[in-house]
């Protein structure tokens, strides 16, 4: 199976609008794929964020790869732009920074996680929290209008990450920052997994070369670009066996494959 760039949006939105329906706990064993059953930890990738102020459980669905608020020096006042925010957990964790006088943006383009997000703020009472429906390749932001725009594990899913790039460089404020989580690859990715929408979703076929994202962000235009964390990513035999037999799994853990959950900070010129 060949995933065509038109195809990838809509099998996105329909997974994530079933793990919104789904506790941090179910996603930890979500049934997904066509024609049977394949176990994916959603969590496989994930932090925790219970340590964190404006931490709130019901905003966690454990589909985050790192904490991209951590690097952000977020002040009182700012502005900050959370892309594919779905329940809320970023946006909470950047209120309590910003603060009563800051504001928060949540945008997501699925309308199941829009719905729990605003639940979620209504239930904390939060009046400079918001959630937004757009596509990031798209965003419905104005220009020159955000502080910090934050990411957490989302853009590996978004088709034309250059596009998602310069729409990031175009929200910002002059000398704005991003700190975004993600995940990319050392080296290429056997066809089985590159080619599944399962893994899709799973935040795996979608990501590209550690090299080449940081080359987007480069010719974007941003400047001061830093890696300030890298972690490698196992994924565990018990999902790999859903794709090729335990003799390939060998063959692929010795090969020079690896995936990695990195954040990525810069400033716009």
């Amino acid at each position: 199976m060949n995933i065509q760039k038109k195809e990838i949006k809509e099998i996105v939105k329909e997974k994530y609008s079933q793990i919104a329906n789904q506790s941090k706990q179910e996603n930890e064993t979500s049934c997904c794929g066509s024609g049977g059953c394949c176990e994916i930890d959603y969590t496989v990738f994930s932090e925790s964020y219970d340590h964190l102020q404006g931490y709130n459980t019901d905003a966690d669905l454990g589909l985050g790869c790192g904490i991209p608020t951590q690097f952000t020096h977020i002040k009182p006042g700012d502005t900050v732009l959370d892309l594919g925010s779905g329940a809320g957990n970023d946006c909470f964790v950047a209120r309590a920074l910003v603060g009563e006088t800051g504001k928060v943006i949540g945008l997501d383009f699925s309308d199941t996680m829009l719905e729990k997000a605003r639940k979620n703020v209504e239930k904390l009472g939060f009046t400079n929290v918001e959630f937004v429906a757009g596509d990031i390749e798209d965003m419905p932001i104005p220009p020159d209008s955000v502080d910090v725009v934050v990411s957490n594990c989302v853009l590996n899913l978004v088709p034309d990450k250059e596009k998602a790039f310069k729409g990031i460089y175009n929200v910002l404020k002059p000398g704005g920052l991003f700190s975004i989580s993600d995940v990319v690859l050392q080296g290429e990715l056997p066809p089985e997994l590159k080619e599944s929408a399962v893994m899709y979703a799973g935040c795996v076929a979608g990501a590209i070369k550690k090299e080449e994202y940081l080359d987007i962000i480069n010719r974007v235009g941003f400047r001061n670009i830093e890696v300030p964390k890298v972690k490698e990513v196992d994924l565990p035999d018990e999902l790999l066996l859903n794709f090729f037999p335990e003799a390939d799994i060998r063959k692929f853990r010795e090969s020079d494959t690896g995936i990695f959950s990195i954040t990525v900070t810069a400033n716009k010129r």
